[in-house]
């Protein structure tokens, strides 16, 4: 798919954002076509440099954007966001409440001067009594029940991954094509904003639905009562290799105790419904156990595709980059800072039968200034790195 032929080509994304909500929502639409670019402070946005699991943010979210640094809190620095925004569709920030207005780039400040400028802030809170708190995607984890149903009962755990960051961005982008499709009714933009707190508890919304369903409160996923009697990690007869495997429906049922000889299970007619193997758990599993402890998981893996169950191999996210299915289209290769080449993720989507690719690789730190700056008749008069 050429650049010219995305979904977004022709917008221009002018991005304030560091870390990862932020950046999520500029890769999107970065991968889309939108020309996005990051404005980073002289010398860098410090999300390059972080270390252990913050290490990976940088690569993985800023793909496909050309990057300018800009001293904001100079008067030429200013003079040339301003000149960006000018002209923009879209900006992007993720920045402490008020942290861009304080330097005269509000939305009502902005908007004088581009009326048709879609401003998307991507924050902790939408508006309510928690608005001016500092939060993170580990916070509202905690804070909004996700950790509490992750973790066993007394050990709230959060995901193992930024899920909110990267989902808050995407309720983001959502927003922010939302109020695309309006400007092209009305010709004016708006202002979008997304956030960590309501994310999360749009995640949890089911939880909260149970409870209202059943009058009882959901417990968390390792103790859960699951809506099916195996739907579960198993051992394997190979030594740490797990499989998950579902049965969610009574035609999978019979197919299952078909193909691996489960005949007293199968023919049992307490066992014939859904509901009643749920509540036959402590029956059904030890025999499941058994049976798959014995058995290669290779081998289990082999029947379970045949008879069409759902199954999933417990895998490290290291193992992915030699994944067959992300091998067929689903990775995209970056150059690291020190020069290295990797593969990475690319956006979990098809149009008309073709992935968004690489258009550029990750960016230096104000690689793109000069020509950015050129681009809107501005010069730049200050180094671009410290």
């Amino acid at each position: 798919m050429s650049p010219d032929t995305l979904p977004l080509a022709g917008l221009k994304v002018v991005e304030f954002t560091h870390m990862v909500m932020g950046p999520a929502v500029g890769v999107i639409l970065a991968d889309l076509g939108a020309e996005v670019i990051k404005v980073e402070p002289l010398g860098g946005d410090q999300t390059r440099e972080l270390l252990g699991s913050g290490a990976g943010y940088f690569p993985m979210f800023n793909r496909n954007k050309r990057s300018i640094c800009l001293d904001l809190k100079s008067a030429e620095g200013l003079a040339a966001a301003r000149g960006l925004l000018a002209e923009a569709d879209i900006l992007i920030e993720n920045f402490r409440p008020g942290t861009l207005a304080k330097l005269g780039l509000s939305y009502e400040s902005l908007k004088a001067e581009n009326p048709r400028i879609i401003y998307c802030s991507a924050k902790g809170f939408l508006a309510g009594p928690y608005e001016q708190r500092t939060a993170l995607d580990e916070v509202t984890q905690m804070m909004g029940g996700l950790a509490y149903m992750t973790g066993p009962p007394g050990r709230p755990l959060r995901a193992g991954s930024s899920v909110i960051d990267i989902t808050g961005g995407m309720f983001g982008v959502i927003g922010i094509l939302a109020a695309l499709e309006r400007r092209h009714r009305t010709g004016e933009g708006g202002e979008v904003r997304c956030s960590l707190f309501e994310t999360t508890a749009f995640l949890v919304g089911q939880h909260m639905a149970q409870a209202a369903v059943t009058g009882q409160a959901a417990r968390p996923m390792p103790v859960r009562i699951s809506a099916w009697a195996i739907y579960d990690v198993f051992e394997t007869a190979n030594a740490d290799e797990q499989l998950f495997v579902g049965v969610v429906s009574d035609g999978q049922w019979v197919a299952f105790c078909r193909a691996f000889g489960l005949d007293a299970l199968g023919d049992n007619p307490d066992y014939a419904k859904n509901n009643q193997r749920v509540l036959a758990r402590d029956a059904i599993l030890p025999e499941v156990r058994a049976l798959f402890a014995a058995l290669p998981r290779a081998e289990l893996v082999a029947k379970l595709e045949t008879i069409g169950l759902p199954f999933a191999p417990i895998t490290r996210p290291e193992d992915l980059f030699d994944d067959p299915q992300l091998n067929a289209g689903g990775l995209v290769e970056l150059t690291l800072a020190d020069g290295r080449k990797t593969r990475l993720p690319g956006l979990p989507i098809e149009i008309d039968g073709e992935r968004p690719g690489l258009i550029r690789d990750l960016p230096q730190a104000g690689a793109d200034t000069d020509a950015v700056l050129a681009e809107i008749g501005h010069r730049a008069a200050a180094p671009t790195a410290s």
